[in-house]
């Protein structure tokens, strides 16, 4: 390298820090002045007087870039952002407008007068929400919102029903029980009794059985010949001729099934060892968690790939052999989660006076476990039983969607997302084609959001707390 290079380069390097320098001066003036402007027209001054010069600095570059945003959408011919700040301006004045006319029209009531503006323009926006929506399900091009409108609107309908009946009909807990029961809890356990029947039943329900192969071959839903369906197989049949609704409804008896299989048996090992290790302490406890510690550490859905990956080798071509193996990994690896919060409940248990008085009357150990810390434990263990369900269904579905999980002929729902993802490209062209691969991927989705409905409403209930 030359001197000629190197004072060129020494140069260049002390022109971009002193540019570097000049645009924190410039910034740091601007929150100065930003600071002192604030202190102006504050009147008590507490906000602006106690603030630091970065924050100030920070509040004063997001305000001149919000500034320059706003200029090159109205001045620069950006339509799309033009167009949004637009609507956002008319949800801003349809916000104010909303209470001010609401404050006019019932004399000034409680309920308009003391609205914060916040909460009008939330329902402006609400408005604006429903008023898009309408205007979107009516285009032409927008099919798949059309069906997930159709869908929300039937399983609400459905929903409603369900509770409605069990307010009338059965003991007289479930009709108190249903009572209380908001609507999201009943859409929830409506939709994971359809689930939980389509599984346990899908040998009778399914018109085909999960392994048969037919000659038509990536047949459209809808059943339509002129659309290139098939009344014969309502939803479609995939590359090789197999019916998707059979597959569908199996795929609830193997994925569902499975997955409620595997959350009891990481409950049965995390749930004993975290009660064990909160009644015993000790060195048990020591040994439990840091072991629990160190397999926590390592991402789940890593681990548990890697050791898929392993146990594929094992089990050869014994495809039952696999789930076995899937079935156990996956346990064990949620179970560490388990460990953690039964562990944490059971200390909370175990200092109670009700456990001291049993200890004193020479029961053992089982009896403490199972007759005093349990049934006490009993509520945040169902909630985190329904979320880790969640999470094991899902972790099956992915792992099937990579190739390690449940194994041909088995219907599964992570399996079919994977065979029919490429039918996702031709969305422009043909919509029916498209939503081959989403019929899976609903029912995950769909599941997925009843059991959170369902664990909330647990939750809730489980805390104490009223409406």
């Amino acid at each position: 390298m030359t001197f000629d290079n190197a004072f060129g380069d020494l140069i260049a390097f002390f022109g971009g820090a002193g540019t570097l320098l000049i645009a924190l001066g410039v910034i740091a003036f601007a929150g100065f002045l930003f600071r002192s402007i604030g202190q102006m027209f504050d009147n008590r001054g507490e906000t602006f007087n106690e603030m630091p010069l970065i924050i100030a600095s920070i509040l004063a570059l997001l305000l001149l870039a919000a500034i320059s945003l706003l200029w090159s959408a109205v001045f620069g011919g950006r339509t799309a952002l033009r167009v949004i700040l637009l609507v956002f301006a008319g949800i801003a004045v349809a916000g104010w407008l909303f209470r001010y006319a609401g404050q006019m029209i019932t004399d000034n009531a409680p309920f308009f007068r003391d609205m914060p503006y916040g909460v009008a323009f939330g329902y402006a926006l609400g408005a604006a929400a429903v008023i898009g929506g309408v205007w979107l399900y009516l285009q032409e091009n927008a099919l798949f919102f059309r069906w997930a409108v159709q869908g929300f609107i039937l399983f609400a309908i459905g929903a409603f029903l369900f509770r409605l009946l069990g307010r009338h009909l059965g003991t007289a807990g479930s009709k108190k029980l249903f009572r209380g029961m908001p609507l999201t809890a009943s859409f929830g356990i409506y939709v994971i009794l359809v689930y939980a029947i389509l599984a346990i039943f899908a040998g009778i329900i399914a018109p085909h059985g999960q392994e048969e192969v037919f000659a038509k071959v990536n047949v459209l839903p809808g059943g339509d010949p002129a659309l290139g369906g098939d009344p014969a197989y309502p939803l479609g049949t995939d590359q090789i001729g197999r019916d998707l609704l059979s597959r569908l409804i199996y795929g609830a008896q193997n994925t569902v099934g499975i997955a409620f299989a595997t959350t009891c048996l990481a409950f049965f090992l995390g749930g004993s060892l975290g009660f064990l290790a909160a009644t015993l302490g000790g060195w048990l406890d020591q040994v439990l968690s840091r072991a629990v510690d160190v397999l926590m550490a390592i991402p789940a859905l890593i681990f548990a790939l890697l050791l898929m990956t392993i146990a594929s080798a094992w089990a050869g071509n014994q495809s039952w052999l696999l789930t076995i193996y899937m079935i156990v990994i996956i346990a064990v690896i949620d179970s560490t989660r388990v460990f953690r919060l039964a562990r944490a409940v059971g200390i909370n248990i175990v200092v109670m006076d009700y456990i001291e008085a049993a200890k004193l009357r020479g029961e053992g150990l089982s009896y403490l476990i199972f007759r005093e810390i349990l049934p006490n434990a009993t509520a945040p263990l169902l909630a985190e039983f329904g979320l880790r369900f969640c999470f094991v269904f899902l972790t099956i579905a992915s792992l099937s969607f990579l190739g390690v999980g449940i194994q041909p002929p088995l219907a599964d729902w992570g399996t079919m997302v994977r065979d029919l993802a490429q039918f996702i490209n031709f969305a422009a062209f043909s919509p029916l084609t498209a939503a081959l691969p989403l019929l899976a991927a609903g029912a995950i989705a769909l599941l997925t959001v009843a059991v959170n409905f369902v664990v909330d409403w647990m939750l809730h209930k489980s805390s104490g707390l009223k409406e």
